[in-house]
């Protein structure tokens, strides 16, 4: 069984490998599961890393890897109870929460807990959980199964309004509606149903809100020296979306008033308060162009706007979500310098992807780069992120974007291979 319980702080670790290492297990095995498996490893923990398919990018540098149905119950508790691990770290929304809250409830530590994730992945559930149990600000919102509810929906909404799945990630199956036609809600409606995951018809029929900026307020939970929980929030990220639903570019810090950013900060302390445990929430805010603060979503882990705090801060999110999770203390990082990130998306489907223009990509002063490495890209599928510090925001974006115009996705196997 795990060496330590929720609130006990972790007081030594021991080598890898060996009979006093410390033990974390990753439910996902992506780019923000890579970022932690390195972070751990920078504290000597073994590193387990699991997904639903085989050299994940976390895998790369994990100890041992397991490929499983994630959503499968039984195989979630199979890989556990055989490795014993102090931390499970769900780092994808698609992952048995009845077999989190089983292992939380014999005693094994999810981080932040089985409760928030369970509630984060259902875009149903969290819209009715904020609204009713937390009391925050959301954009006008209704709840169908059909197109004819959906039609009646944004009748009531009004048009434009979007459609998403009950579950998803990274934006699929988000609908834009337009108009009052039917056949358009029921074109949309089925978009929505054939990217949604599981079997649920349930979407969410949402107001569009023109915006004026989007944030990620990264807030943690951490056991600080005196032995109390307390909740901390970084400065807020500042982002924006590629095709409206993907992130692309994100900075740090904001130049918004302090007034806004004070709101999207309370949010992100009242939602993690609320949903509780230890780690770190990426929160994310709407600034509409009517000056509405809005809360839109949380993740219960590192966010992926958040990358850019590889570069921008003394601790990445990365390294706060895992010494959090750990019961360590985790005061309050500066922001060191300005910084941005740019991600990379592949716009092509192909095995063994290959990225041209490294080498002129990093002969931009201030500019790094993380690969992910994944096996198989398809189109929209993010490959890389750049990241830039610069002695301003304006500065280290112009460098990602100057970097970004000379990078390319290929495929591994064509003509163009190198």
């Amino acid at each position: 069984m795990p060496k330590f319980n929720l609130f006990k702080p972790l007081i030594e670790i021991g080598p890898p490998l060996s009979s006093r290492a410390v033990k974390i297990l990753l439910l996902g095995s992506g780019e923000l599961g890579k970022e932690v498996a390195l972070e751990a490893q920078r504290l000597g923990l073994e590193v387990i890393s699991v997904d639903r398919y085989d050299n994940a990018p976390a895998m790369h540098v994990a100890h041992r890897r397991y490929v499983i149905d994630m959503m499968n119950e039984q195989a979630v508790k199979a890989i556990v109870k055989r490795e014993q691990p102090d931390l499970i770290i769900p780092e994808i929304e698609a992952v048995s929460t009845t077999a989190l809250r089983e292992l939380e409830d014999e005693g094994y530590r999810v981080t932040p807990n089985a409760k928030a994730v369970e509630i984060s992945m259902n875009r149903i559930i969290l819209r009715e959980y904020v609204v009713k149990e937390v009391g925050l600000p959301t954009t006008r919102y209704a709840i169908a199964e059909s197109p004819e509810e959906v039609f009646k929906a944004c009748n009531e909404i009004g048009y434009p309004c979007i459609i998403k799945p009950e579950m998803s990630s990274s934006g699929h199956g988000h609908v834009k509606i337009t108009n009052g036609s039917f056949d358009q809600v029921r074109k949309a409606f089925e978009e929505s149903i054939r990217h949604a995951r599981g079997k649920s018809r349930r979407v969410l029929v949402e107001e569009y809100v023109e915006l004026d900026a989007e944030f990620t307020v990264l807030t943690y939970r951490h056991v600080n020296m005196d032995g109390r929980v307390e909740t901390i929030t970084c400065d807020p990220i500042e982002h924006w979306r590629y095709g409206e639903f993907h992130y692309i570019e994100s900075w740090q810090p904001s130049t918004r008033s302090a007034e806004i950013l004070g709101k999207i900060a309370e949010i992100g302390v009242k939602i993690a308060d609320s949903l509780g445990g230890l780690g770190i929430y990426g929160v994310e805010v709407f600034l509409t162009r009517d000056n509405r603060v809005l809360f839109s979503e949380v993740a219960p882990r590192p966010h992926d706007t958040g990358l850019v705090t590889i570069a921008s801060q003394e601790l990445s999110e990365f390294a706060i979500h895992l010494r959090a999770g750990l019961g360590l203390p985790v005061p309050r990082p500066k922001v060191v310098n300005p910084a941005a990130s740019l991600a990379i998306y592949s716009e092509i489907d192909t095995w063994s992807p290959v990225i041209h223009g490294i080498r002129e990509a990093l002969s931009i002063p201030g500019v790094d780069i993380r690969i992910f490495g994944k096996p198989y890209v398809y189109t929209g599928r993010r490959v890389a992120v750049l990241l830039a510090r610069g002695d301003t925001v304006s500065e280290a974006l112009d460098k990602v974007r100057k970097a970004g115009r000379r990078l390319k996705v290929v495929g591994g196997w064509g003509k163009d291979a190198v």
